[in-house]
């Protein structure tokens, strides 16, 4: 829970031989992959490629003769990029075959496509004077030299430099980079689909400026004939025996401690103490999906407190480095509205009823308001305007929460969370 910001770093997914392989490195502990038949699972238990802190960003792949090869960037030593010689079942590599291929200024998130007779491992790069921006290096040969070197597309800071990505042919035949943005806001960091066009035997990204490099494309055709388009999974009424994929634990989750079939068409969060007493980010079980950017933006929680004992504290939040809550605390037999910022709390009405509803809202500001309401019609205001922030690498996250600072005891039941964007 001291590690926010040290997770999975740029992880790859690759399908070889009817078999998906996902790879991906922690920077303390290496790299890890699992494989699956098929990507929705069940896929393998985790298998150490590599442990050693201080490497990031890797990838796989496969040359015609399933040979398999596997690159990561030891940024711990000067963003030194190598290539290694892969075991054929994917699970190991061979450190004596090392091939340095790339180097220096931030050089990592590097990808090795193959298209037509070249290789291309293409990177992201960041310099203090320019910010973060894609670029590519090729050779014919897949252990190099990879002497041809490119810059795919400028840096775009207007755009939050869409930087780290994977290049892919699309079911249309066409060409895409898949990217996030190199920096973020509250937010968080930023996706974006890309065009990619072949000039010169060079993938460049985005919109073309002449004939050599590429920039931000803020608009274009879905690469699907799908009629009914996509959508963003938000709110939730809890009605299915799994969670919708809209839904991340803060952290790996207590699974005995919550459940969507003890009470059908409910999720029941159970509450067990926190490291710290009264500190959110210290807490178990918290229940968070991603906040979106637009001009307005509405979050309301339906909660059953009924089963609430002494000591527990549950109800709505942002979390980030800074958070704020809303939510019910039980004080021996009393349950009261109480509002957290950062630590320091502001008690309110004591309730008598089993049902709360609870609201954030914000806009483009990023300024959030919390309400609560004992009806589901009149909401009250209650506690100081939050500002979510972006930190640890991701932005603001909205989330439920449930803990208890005295024991293992009392529980919340959640009725559903509606999340309403502008359009």
């Amino acid at each position: 829970m001291n590690r926010y910001g040290k997770g999975i770093w740029a992880g790859s997914l690759r399908h070889h031989k009817g078999r998906f392989y996902l790879y991906f490195g922690t920077p303390d502990e290496g790299y890890f992959m699992t494989s699956a038949a098929k990507a929705e699972g069940p896929w393998e238990p985790l298998t150490p490629v590599l442990k050693e802190s201080g490497w990031d960003d890797c990838s796989a792949i496969w040359d015609e003769k399933g040979k398999g090869y596997f690159v990561g960037t030891h940024f711990a030593d000067g963003y030194k990029t190598y290539l290694f010689d892969l075991s054929a079942d994917g699970k190991s590599i061979d450190r004596k075959s090392a091939v340095l291929v790339n180097a220096g200024s931030g050089r990592e998130a590097s990808k090795l496509i193959k298209v037509k007779d070249w290789y291309y491992l293409v990177f992201s790069e960041h310099k203090s004077d320019k910010g973060r921006y894609v670029m590519a290096k090729r050779s014919r040969n897949i252990n190099g030299p990879y002497t041809e070197e490119k810059q795919l597309a400028l840096t775009s800071q207007e755009a939050m430099e869409p930087n780290q990505g994977g290049i892919v042919l699309g079911k249309d035949g066409k060409w895409y980079f898949l990217t996030h943005h190199g920096s973020g806001d509250w937010s968080g960091r930023i996706v974006s689909l890309l065009p990619v066009t072949w000039i010169k035997d060079w993938p460049i990204i985005g919109k073309v400026i002449g004939d050599s490099i590429g920039t931000m494309a803020w608009e274009g055709k879905m690469p699907s004939a799908t009629s009914g388009g996509y959508t963003l999974a938000r709110s939730d009424e809890f009605s299915t025996s799994v969670l919708g994929p809209q839904w991340e634990w803060n952290y790996q989750p207590r699974e005995e401690k919550y459940s969507l079939r003890e009470r059908k068409g409910w999720l029941r969060l159970k509450a067990y103490k926190p490291l710290k007493n009264n500190e959110l980010l210290t807490a178990g079980n918290t229940l968070t999906q991603r906040c979106f950017r637009t001009s307005s933006n509405e979050v309301i929680v339906k909660m059953d407190v009924s089963r609430m004992a002494p000591g527990q504290r549950s109800g709505l939040c942002h979390l980030s480095e800074k958070y704020a809550t809303i939510g019910v605390t039980q004080e021996g037999t009393n349950r009261r509205i109480e509002y957290q910022k950062n630590g320091k709390t502001l008690k309110g009405e004591t309730i008598t009823g089993s049902l709360i509803w609870l609201r954030s809202v914000w806009g483009l500001d990023g300024q959030s308001t919390f309400s609560y309401s004992l009806d589901g019609k009149q909401y009250t205001p209650f506690g100081e305007s939050h500002t979510l922030v972006w930190s640890y690498y991701r932005g603001d996250r909205i989330g439920i929460y449930s803990f208890n600072n005295e024991g293992e005891e009392g529980s919340v039941d959640i009725d559903y969370l509606h999340h309403t964007i502008a359009k």
